[in-house]
């Protein structure tokens, strides 16, 4: 389920890139910048939408135990490297999801990012693998933020938002079961 996920996701991404008729496809695995802030987001159960506001993020609809969210997906090297950085307001958006194909040990700064984050990590069955809290970094050097183990999944949310998540807490993407 996860893949079916993860397909549907990458063909809106190849669609939107397409539609660019460029793309920028790097190999950074840290967070980094989009300019806006997330307006206001619904998407249906199993559907994939773009948020405007996020410059090419589209959005999907998880469960972490018995609270479930809508988040910005962040499925591409660009996109991870994007993050929530100069994002002041997630409007209804309950945080941003970072995934990758295989697994990684990647680590995270805060360099641009404008509000105290949680990141919550987890392996490709959606067990969770470790949580921290990220400051705001405007130094020229910050710090790495990196999970005490292998992941497939990192959520980022506001400070406070994910201090439920515990070793016994799992992930579910919409579609998945």
């Amino acid at each position: 389920m996860v893949r079916r996920l993860f397909a549907l996701v990458l063909v809106a991404a190849v669609a939107l890139i397409v539609a660019a008729c460029s793309s920028t496809e790097g190999t950074t695995t840290t967070t980094g910048p989009p300019a806006t802030t997330a307006g206001p987001t619904t998407a249906a159960p199993g559907t994939t939408m773009v948020l405007p506001r996020l410059d090419g993020f589209a959005s999907t609809r998880i469960s972490i135990d018995d609270r479930e969210m809508v988040v910005a997906v962040a499925d591409t090297a660009e996109k991870r490297r994007r993050g929530l950085m100069n994002v002041t307001d997630l409007g209804e958006l309950g945080g941003m999801l970072f995934a990758w194909s295989e697994d990684t040990a990647s680590a995270f700064h805060m360099m641009d990012t404008l509000i105290p984050l949680d990141i919550a990590f987890f392996s490709v069955d959606g067990s969770f693998v470790d949580r921290l809290t990220m400051e705001p970094c405007t130094a020229d050097e910050c710090p790495l933020y990196s999970a005490s183990g292998l992941y497939r999944y990192a959520l980022e949310a506001p400070a406070g938002d994910l201090e439920f998540t515990s070793p016994g807490s799992k992930l579910v993407i919409d579609g998945d079961s």
